[in-house]
């Protein structure tokens, strides 16, 4: 994949909240959830050594499949708030060439020996062992799977039974994720937009663990050949994590971008400059009550501080007039949508895609507005979101020709033209976040 502005999307806007979160470190809220969780998960591992079915025990197999698993473990392809890792290769063998109820109880190890082996050290933050350990929950299902199906010998027409043991691991998996979520305060809704991708990948392994177990039934020592193709997908891992860094760079740039034309506005005229940023905090706010995805909210952000940025062409005397506008200068005023749209479509990439959402900031909910009179639905909710924002900050600013109005007049004519200039479920939005302030 060609990796340009327009392709940081909502997965990548998510690997940047995953990779901040790592930064900043297990935060209070969430080591108080995974000191709950964790020590059930290694409960139910240890619980699972009473599981029956697979061969004897032995040390030497044990410790080899721990090491491959945690090897395994460090190749992650980032998705979402998450990684698929493809484990998958070894955890199938070890299904069927380690007693089954030992397995879990082995994911575990090797996790925590995965952790002991990451950056920074765990004794630096031993919280950080919490979430990483209590990983192992998906190797609970198909364990559980496979001793009540009794242990059955490694054979191709078994497969419904592993196809049982699949769906168990994502089940147990999904209920890791949902926690892991509510520790790091993520909604189901976000976790559920990027797991399937995960389980594709599972899916997609599943059969290959399969056929390595086959391969190793009566030498466990052969599983060690799945490690030139961990190495290829190491590298595969490493590609996709620098078009990833390249794409959020490119990212970080176009928000600089974005602010140094907000800066360009302010110079220009003090008014729409402060009025811009005034509007990002209302927007913001307004976005989080109606709970926009991130990438939503990140053009929510860039759209509210560029909104106006069209001005910049537009004559002073006009901007700056004491007084109603007559019906030619209304005309010209009104082309600073369009005028905002086509110089951020020269810059291109991600600001193209706000430019062509500051041209419909200044439509109306009953398709009165201007430049295309759209209505309803067909208006961008981002555009939506702002053009209220806008009109309530313009409303409670003061101006040399007018004094703004207080907050609740202003909240008044705002409920007074919901469902004619604006979004109703905007501005009952707008009145809670301002409820709120």
């Amino acid at each position: 994949m060609t990796t340009t502005a327009a392709s940081v999307s909502h997965d990548e806007t998510l690997v940047r909240g995953a990779r901040e979160r790592d930064e900043r470190g297990v935060e209070r809220h969430a080591r108080l959830v995974y000191a709950a969780w964790t020590p059930l998960v290694l409960a139910a591992c240890v619980a699972a050594l009473a599981l029956h079915g697979g061969p004897a025990f032995a040390w030497w197999k044990f410790a080899l499949f721990v090491a491959l698993y945690t090897g395994i473990s460090r190749v992650e392809f980032e998705v979402g708030i998450g990684s698929a890792i493809p484990t998958q290769l070894v955890l199938v063998p070890m299904l069927f060439a380690l007693p089954i109820g030992t397995v879990p109880l082995a994911v575990a190890t090797a996790l925590l020996a995965r952790t002991m082996w990451s950056r920074p050290l765990p004794w630096r933050d031993p919280a950080r062992v919490l979430p990483a350990v209590s990983t192992a929950a998906h190797a609970l299902g198909p364990a559980l799977v496979l001793s009540l199906a009794g242990g059955l010998p490694l054979r191709w027409s078994a497969w419904p039974v592993y196809v049982a043991a699949v769906l168990a691991q994502f089940a147990f998996d999904l209920a890791h994720s949902l926690i892991s979520g509510m520790a790091h305060r993520i909604g189901p809704r976000t976790i559920l937009s990027f797991i399937w991708l995960v389980y594709s990948v599972d899916l997609a392994l599943a059969p290959v663990g399969l056929a390595v177990a086959f391969s190793v039934r009566d030498h466990a020592e052969l599983a060690v050949l799945v490690l030139p193709l961990v190495a290829l997908l190491r590298f595969f891992s490493g590609e996709r994590q620098r078009r990833l860094d390249h794409a959020l760079e490119l990212s970080d740039a176009y928000r600089g971008t974005a602010f140094l034309l907000g800066d360009v506005v302010e110079a220009d005229d003090a008014y729409t400059g402060s009025h811009s940023r005034h509007v990002v905090d209302l927007v913001l706010g307004v976005a989080d009550e109606l709970k926009l995805s991130e990438a939503d909210r990140r053009d929510a952000e860039f759209v509210a501080l560029l909104h106006d940025v069209g001005k910049i062409r537009i004559p002073a005397e006009i901007i700056n007039k004491p007084g109603k506008l007559d019906a030619e200068e209304r005309a010209v005023i009104e082309t600073h949508t369009i005028i905002g749209e086509e110089m951020l479509e020269r810059v291109g990439g991600l600001l193209g895609h706000v430019g062509r959402l500051v041209r419909s900031c200044h439509e109306h909910w009953d398709g009165k507005g201007y430049p295309d009179r759209l209505a309803g639905d067909a208006i961008p909710l981002v555009a939506r979101i702002v053009c209220a924002c806008d009109a309530f900050s313009a409303m409670t600013t003061d101006r040399p020709y007018r004094k703004g109005r207080s907050e609740d007049e202003a909240l008044a004519e705002m409920q007074r033209c919901a469902g004619t200039q604006f979004d109703p479920q905007v501005v009952a939005a707008l009145v809670r976040v301002s409820a709120a302030a």
